[in-house]
């Protein structure tokens, strides 16, 4: 197998791409503005509802393979890791409106050349519920955002109806063997739970002399016996919540952190985060491992810190692992302007965090 290189020219950009992302992040804004208008205080644009805030180690694998030891993964180690979990949408909205799902990591204490915007010893990996992002480019990436702009206004329950009809169109093809569509399931996901899921970068990323996306498997035996879980929202509407409480007030949960390196620059693309990267030619395999011990996973003070003050971004970075493609490169703006815009609206300052110990116990 080759494992293809990295280079400083390995992104294409698109024509008027910096349009688009002044585009995404004029839109997002305005989403931002509407929901603090109708609820009186200003979230997140994306991932505003979290399930479990959280604190654990990140254990660096012996004897990788020169491919993986790469970046902060090049030697074997322990670092300590905050982890959000959180649902998709830029608003906190009953859990009947399943959508995507987002598990933001931040590591401490790694060493190495960062980013020019990022001045603390993290890394900061930002994932999502499915392998794709549906958006694909900038362009199309500004093309969601309107969309999702476009229902922000509208009742809860014609937002409910759309997350319905899209899981409902989901499990259809899956049932014909079709496979998960990654659109239907982004504005409509399965009622599972939260601990079994897996969580990927879905964009690649620099790895070090090489590119990969990154992935999140769940792995201890507790996680993956909840692969028949459902949650009844007619029951309880914070029911993602409260199951990630009880989970870990119980049990441990445990992360194989993985890696896909790029190997085919044909049918893995940079520039087309929509495009699957088969695993026939490249699988997605261990660098590391997670493990989030048992805790009360929604504290009060900590949910403060972790909703209101913390930040995670892609930009967070070493240069070894720079955001790429796209989709990246619209993140890495937008992020900071939309989180920057949140906090003057609520006048609570920002923290690029820098040690575990800043978070509350």
């Amino acid at each position: 197998m080759t494992h293809l290189p990295y280079r400083d020219d390995i992104e294409t950009l698109e024509p008027n791409e910096q349009d688009s992302i002044d585009g995404i992040i004029e839109g997002m804004t305005q989403e931002t503005q509407t929901v603090e208008k109708r609820d009186g205080h200003a979230v997140r644009a994306s991932h505003a509802k979290s399930t479990a805030c959280v604190i654990g180690k990140m254990t660096v694998s012996d004897g990788l393979p020169p491919e993986l030891a790469q970046g902060l993964f090049g030697a074997p180690g322990t670092f300590d890791v905050a982890v959000r979990f959180a649902q998709g949408p830029g608003e906190k909205l009953d859990d009947r409106v399943s959508t995507h799902r987002g598990m933001a990591i931040k590591v401490f204490g790694v060493e190495g050349e960062t980013l020019p915007s990022h001045d603390a010893p993290t890394q900061d990996f930002v994932l999502a519920s499915g392998t794709t992002f549906p958006a694909g480019t900038a362009d199309g990436f500004l093309r969601q955002a309107k969309k999702i702009g476009a229902t922000v206004p509208m009742p809860e329950g014609v937002k409910s109806a759309a997350a319905s009809v899209a899981r409902t169109m989901n499990t259809l093809l899956n049932a014909v063997g079709a496979g998960p569509n990654a659109a239907l399931d982004f504005y409509g996901h399965p009622f599972s739970h939260p601990l079994h899921e897996d969580y990927y970068s879905q964009c690649p990323i620099r790895f070090g002399d090489y590119v990969a996306k990154i992935g999140a498997f769940a792995v201890a035996p507790e996680q993956r016996a909840l692969a028949d879980w459902r949650l009844d929202p007619h029951q309880d509407e914070d029911g993602f919540r409260h199951a990630a409480i009880d989970y870990f007030d119980r049990n441990d949960a445990v992360y194989e952190l993985r890696a896909q390196i790029w190997t085919n620059a044909e049918t893995q693309p940079i520039e087309d985060t929509s495009v699957e990267w088969p695993e026939q030619d490249s699988a997605y395999r261990t660098i590391a491992t997670i493990r989030l011990p048992r805790q009360a996973a929604y504290g009060a003070e900590r949910v403060r810190y972790f909703d209101e003050v913390m930040t995670f971004r892609p930009a967070h970075s070493l240069a070894a692992h720079r955001p790429l493609g796209g989709v990246m490169r619209a993140r890495m703006q937008v992020y900071r302007a939309l989180s920057d815009f949140r906090h003057r609206k609520t006048g609570i300052p920002a923290a690029n965090t820098a040690r575990i110990d800043d978070i509350p116990a």
